[in-house]
C-alpha cells in the first residue's frame, strides 16, 4: 500500500508490475488456443470463443460469461477460456482499488481502514442477497466478490501496523479452515456467500499469525508447495484449455486416465511458461518498460481483431461445407418468433420475462387475453411456434422461466397471480426439460400436484406434456462436422436411451394424470421409431442445440401436439 499512497508515479509502477505478471502468459495461452479452436471448433463454438478472446484481453470475461450463463449457455466444460472469469474479477479489483487508495489516503489510514470495512460488509451482504436472487450475477461479478479481496487488504493494514505474529494454534486453525473447505463444500454450496468466510478467514489467520517459526509456515514453505506456488498462475492458465479442447475433440467424456495426463501436461506447460515467459518478463533488466507497453498493446489489438472477425463471420463458418439444411443455434428461432408474434400480455409479465440477446422470451399469437398457456421452461418455449402455426384459431402464449413451473416456486408467483385474476377459462400446458430438472429435483410429483389442483380449482383445463429426446452431440456436427453417410447414426440415440430419459418422469406424470383426471400427452413420436430417436429428418436438422427444437423441429412436434390435443374432450377428462 505504501507504493501507491503518495504519488502517481508509484501508482503507475504498480500497474506496470501487474502487467508484467499477468499479461505475457495470458496472451501466450490465448494465442496458442486460437489455432486449435480453428481446427476443432464448430461455427457456434468458434463464435462464442471469439467473443471470449475479446473479453479476456479487456479483463471483462466474467461479465461475458455471466451474460452467457442462462439456460442456453454452451457447455461450460467446452469453453477454453472460461476460467479467466476469476482473473477478470481480480484485475478489475486491482485496477480500481489502488485508485481508491490514492484518492482517499490523504484523509488518514484510520478512515481508509474503516471505509474498507464498510465496503467489505456491503459486498458480503450483497453476495448473501445475490446467491438467493441472482445466482449467476453473484457468482461472476466483482461487486459480490470484492469482499474476499478486501479482506486481504484489511489483513495487509494489520500486518503493516503490528507485523506478522507467531501463533501455532491460530495459524494451524487457519490452515485447517482452508483445507477443510475443499472437503466440506461441493458444487451445490452457494458462492460467494457467508460459506466463503471459512476459507477466507483461514487465509487471514495464516497471513496474521503464520510467522516463519510456526508449524503452518514450515509446512507451507516446503519446496513442493513453494514450487507449486511459483507455477500456479501458469498452471491456472493452461488447465482449462487442455480440458476443454479434449472434450471438444471427444464425443463422450474423457477417461480418468486422459484427464490425469492433461493435469500432468498442464503442470509441464506451466513450468515452461513460468521459466521462459513469466520470469523474464518480470525482470526489468531483461524486458524493459517499452517492450511491455508495445507488447501488451499488440496482444490487445490482435485479440480484439481476431475476436471481432470471428464474431462477425459467425465463427468463420466458411471453413466448413454444409451437409444438411436447418438452423442451429438459438438466434434464428428467436428472431423468427420476435418478428412474427406479439409481446406477451399483461405488460408487467413481459417486463419481468426472460430475455436472450435482447429478444423477449414471452410471446403470444394475438393481442388480448390468451386462450392457451404454455407454462414451463425453455422446453415449453420451443413448442410455441409449431403449436401457434397449427392452431391459428387460438390465442396462444408462453410464459417461461428457468425454474420448475410449480405453484410453490416464487419465480412463477406473478404468473400464477395473473392466472388467478383472469376471467377467461384457459387451457394450460405444463412441461419442462424433465430429464435435466428431475434428475436433480425429486419434487416433481408434489410440485405438479399442487399446481394442477390450484389451476383446476380456478376452473382452468390442465394438460401435462412430455418431452423430446436429449442428445449428446451438437447439431452443428450434423450440419458441418461429419460425412453425410454417417449423419443418421451419429445424430441419433437408441430408443432405449430415450426411454431411460423418459423413465425419470413418465410414471409420475401418468400417476398425476390419472389422479387429477387430466391428459398426459407424449410428443417424442415424430422424432423416434422403434429403434432410434434422431435429430435429423429428410436432410433437415430439427434441433438447434442438443435438447431444443429449431424452427422446423418446432413445426413438426408442435403440429403433432396440436393433433393430440384435438382429441381432448371439453371437460378435459381422459378415460
Amino acid at each position: 500500500m505504501e507504493d501507491i499512497e503518495g504519488d502517481r508515479f508509484s501508482l503507475l509502477r504498480f500497474y506496470e508490475r501487474r502487467a508484467r505478471r499477468i499479461l505475457p502468459a495470458l496472451f501466450l495461452v490465448t494465442t496458442i488456443c486460437i489455432p486449435f479452436a480453428w481446427m476443432w471448433m464448430l461455427p457456434i463454438q468458434m463464435k462464442d470463443f471469439s467473443e471470449s478472446v475479446i473479453a479476456v484481453s479487456l479483463f471483462a470475461s466474467n461479465i461475458l460469461f455471466w451474460q452467457e450463463s442462462g439456460y442456453f449457455a454452451a457447455v461450460a466444460e467446452q469453453k477454453p477460456l472460461l476460467h479467466t472469469w476469476s482473473l477478470a474479477v481480480e484485475e478489475q479489483f486491482y485496477l480500481l482499488f489502488p485508485i481508491f487508495l490514492f484518492l482517499v489516503w490523504r484523509f488518514g489510514k484510520d478512515k481508509v481502514f474503516w471505509t474498507i470495512i464498510l465496503f467489505t460488509t456491503m459486498s458480503l451482504a450483497l453476495s448473501e442477497w445475490g446467491w438467493r436472487n441472482k445466482p449467476d450475477a453473484n457468482f461472476y461479478l466483482a461487486l459480490t466478490r470484492a469482499w474476499e479481496l478486501l479482506a486481504g487488504s484489511l489483513a495487509a493494514f494489520m500486518v503493516q501496523a503490528r507485523g506478522v505474529k507467531s501463533s501455532n494454534t491460530l495459524s494451524l486453525l487457519g490452515l485447517i479452515a482452508v483445507i477443510s473447505s475443499f472437503f466440506i463444500y461441493d458444487n451445490t454450496t452457494p458462492f460467494p456467500s457467508v460459506y466463503a468466510l471459512l476459507p477466507v478467514a483461514g487465509v487471514i489467520l495464516l497471513i496474521l499469525f503464520a510467522d516463519v517459526e510456526t508449524l503452518a509456515a514450515k509446512i507451507l514453505s516446503a519446496r513442493i508447495f513453494v514450487g507449486i506456488g511459483l507455477i500456479s498462475y501458469s498452471a491456472y492458465l493452461w488447465h482449462q484449455p487442455l480440458f476443454a479442447f479434449a472434450r471438444i475433440r471427444m464425443s463422450g467424456d474423457p477417461s480418468i486416465y486422459l484427464m490425469g495426463s492433461l493435469v500432468a501436461a498442464s503442470f509441464f506447460l506451466a513450468i515452461l511458461s513460468w521459466k521462459f515467459v513469466e520470469r523474464p518478463f518480470r525482470n526489468t533488466n531483461i524486458i524493459n518498460r517499452r517492450v511491455i507497453l508495445y507488447g501488451s498493446l499488440s496482444g490487445l489489438v490482435f485479440c480484439v481483431v481476431f475476436g471481432y472477425f470471428g464474431y462477425k463471420t459467425n465463427g468463420f463458418k466458411d471453413r466448413f461445407e454444409m451437409l444438411l439444411e436447418g438452423d442451429v443455434g438459438h438466434l434464428a428461432y428467436h428472431e423468427f418468433i420476435d418478428k412474427e408474434y406479439f409481446d406477451c400480455e399483461p405488460s408487467h409479465l413481459a417486463q419481468n420475462a426472460l430475455t436472450w440477446e435482447g429478444f423477449l422470451r414471452c410471446k403470444q399469437t394475438k393481442k388480448g387475453d390468451a386462450d392457451w398457456i404454455l407454462l414451463g421452461d425453455s422446453h415449453a418455449e420451443h413448442l410455441f411456434l409449431g403449436l401457434a402455426e397449427a392452431r391459428r384459431d387460438k390465442n396462444i402464449v408462453f410464459y417461461i422461466l428457468a425454474g420448475e413451473p410449480y405453484l410453490g416456486n416464487h419465480q412463477y408467483s406473478k404468473i400464477f397471480e395473473f392466472i388467478k385474476t383472469s376471467a377467461k377459462t384457459k387451457k394450460i400446458l405444463l412441461t419442462m426439460h424433465y430429464a435435466a430438472r428431475v434428475s436433480v429435483s425429486n419434487d416433481l410429483k408434489d410440485g405438479f400436484a399442487d399446481t394442477i389442483e390450484y389451476l383446476q380449482n380456478l376452473g382452468h383445463e390442465v394438460i401435462l406434456v412430455g418431452d423430446i429426446p436429449s442428445h449428446e452431440v451438437n447439431p452443428e456436427d450434423c450440419v458441418y462436422g461429419i460425412t453425410l453417410e454417417s449423419v443418421i447414426n451419429y445424430c441419433s440415440i437408441k430408443r432405449s436411451e430415450f426411454e431411460q430419459q423418459r423413465d425419470t418422469y413418465e410414471q409420475t406424470l401418468n400417476e398425476l394424470a390419472k389422479f387429477f383426471g387430466v391428459q398426459y400427452t407424449t410428443i417424442h413420436e415424430p422424432l423416434c421409431n422403434n429403434k432410434i430417436c434422431s435429430m435429423v429428418s429428410d436432410n433437415y436438422v430439427l434441433y438447434r442445440d442438443n435438447n431444443h427444437l429449431n424452427i422446423k423441429g418446432s413445426r413438426i412436434v408442435g403440429k403433432y401436439l396440436a393433433s393430440k390435443m384435438s382429441d381432448v374432450s371439453d371437460n378435459n377428462r381422459i378415460r
